[in-house]
């Protein structure tokens, strides 16, 4: 089979690339010599590519949408061996040259020409065929080639630089319909926005609302939560901590027969690490007494544990959880999570606490930035503990890692005086062994 492969031709000033905008044959259709074939896409327009040889297309070798860089194969035509498939001595040429950019003022600088005038004028009869409803590929007309009529003619094409041609494509824009407001009649981003106007104004389908009552618990919980959040100065400080040595403890310890019954989690040793982490840093479990004008430094720890539950947040707290070992703090911690869920927390469970923590990555969450439970002056949050890249002793390895974050009453403690407590508290997880079971 004579079959001849064209590949996309230099569209100069140094473009390198473009993108198959709209293909104007499909395979299969016998295309004549310069017939408009592909529009194509540079940094600089949109522009027609003819046909360098006459024949049946074989295959398209690229969608509509993908880029292509010069001289990468573009479609294959069957020339059929006919001496009318012969190719012009000059390369082809796009029957629309690439339009100037928006602020070029000077006439742009004259193209190589890829196709002699003769070749350019048939191109052009054509066009004016197939507009006239003529077929694609019928005998070019001969003779001179009528002006054409004021109306009636082929339609100019919009004047746009190829971001707005772009912009409005994706919109499902047809730039033929506007009226451009831009220099010298040129679309512009604004004009494409106007109509596109009447479709976001359209009114959405009505689907209803639903109206949930805010009362009980979750009134309680807005009421607290806008409470500590405007009366009281949050910031929140992170840290990454290397949980490695926490999980392999945590393995450990649901070995031994005295956590038979114990469903043991991360939260537990958190929570152990954390008891300590407060006997060291004292202001973290304290509040702010406004009446007295006091800071109340408390000397029980009593541990809130935020806990997710049908109705809402809810945190119960552990009485003296600094007395506690990290399998009595489990025991603690699933105890008082299924009363809460079960809403048969009692109110002494849910009141008196000093400090809280959540767990968020129990939810897939790698951290976040939590607000204190009021009087509170600390929250501490753990996030997801999963493998990733970590550099120990000089070399990368894949530990188990965990954001870990605090937010706390700026009033109460500095910013530095939260680091060191955020930073002790990564100590002791880091190294959980000096916690005691």
């Amino acid at each position: 089979m004579p079959e001849r492969e064209f590949k996309l031709p230099d569209l100069g000033e140094g473009l390198t690339d473009g993108e198959v905008v709209r293909w104007l044959v499909k395979e299969g259709d016998v295309v004549a010599l310069n017939q408009p074939i592909v529009e194509v896409e540079t940094a600089k327009a949109v522009v027609e590519i003819p046909a360098p040889y006459a024949g049946t297309v074989v295959k398209l070798h690229a969608a509509e949408g993908d880029t292509l860089d010069v001289g990468a194969p573009l479609l294959s035509v069957d020339t059929g061996g006919s001496p009318a498939a012969a190719v012009a001595e000059s390369p082809p040429e796009p029957a629309s040259p690439p339009e100037p950019e928006p602020e070029q003022e000077a006439a742009p600088e004259p193209q190589a020409t890829l196709v002699g005038p003769g070749e350019r004028q048939q191109a052009r009869r054509r066009r004016l065929a197939r507009a006239g409803g003529g077929g694609a590929t019928g005998p070019a007309p001969t003779g001179p080639v009528p002006a054409a009529p004021a109306t009636g003619g082929p339609a100019q094409r919009p004047k746009a630089t190829p971001p707005v041609r772009k912009y409005a494509r994706d919109h499902g824009v047809d730039l033929a319909t506007l009226t451009g407001t831009g220099k010298g009649g040129r679309v512009t981003h604004e004009d494409v926005d106007r109509a596109l106007q009447p479709v976001a104004a359209r009114p959405a389908r009505d689907r209803g609302e639903e109206r949930i009552p805010v009362k009980g618990t979750r009134r309680q919980i807005a009421a607290a939560m806008v409470a500590s959040a405007f009366s009281i100065p949050h910031v929140t400080e992170f840290l990454t901590v290397d949980a490695t040595a926490l999980m392999a403890l945590r393995a450990r310890l649901r070995a031994l027969p005295a956590a038979a019954d114990v469903k043991l989690t991360p939260l537990a040793i958190v929570a152990r690490a954390l008891c300590a982490a407060v006997r060291e840093f004292p202001l973290m479990n304290s509040s702010w007494d406004e009446d007295a004008g006091e800071i109340v430094v408390k000397g029980n720890v009593n541990l809130g544990i935020a806990t997710d539950t049908p109705t809402g947040l809810l945190v119960p707290n552990i009485k003296d959880a600094d007395t506690l070992g990290i399998l009595d703090l489990a025991r603690e911690v699933e105890r008082l999570t299924g009363l809460a869920r079960e809403r048969k927390a009692a109110p002494a469970d849910l009141t008196g606490g000093t400090i809280t923590v959540t767990n968020v990555g129990g939810f897939g969450v790698e951290t976040g930035t939590p607000i204190i439970n009021k009087p509170e002056c600390a929250i501490v949050a753990t996030g997801l503990i999963a493998p990733r890249p970590w550099v120990v002793d000089g070399q990368l390895a894949v530990r188990e890692l965990m954001t870990t974050s605090v937010s706390f009453d700026h009033r109460i403690v500095d910013g530095a005086y939260a680091a060191r407590f955020l930073a002790h508290l990564r100590d002791l997880l880091e190294e959980p062994a000096l916690l005691s079971a």
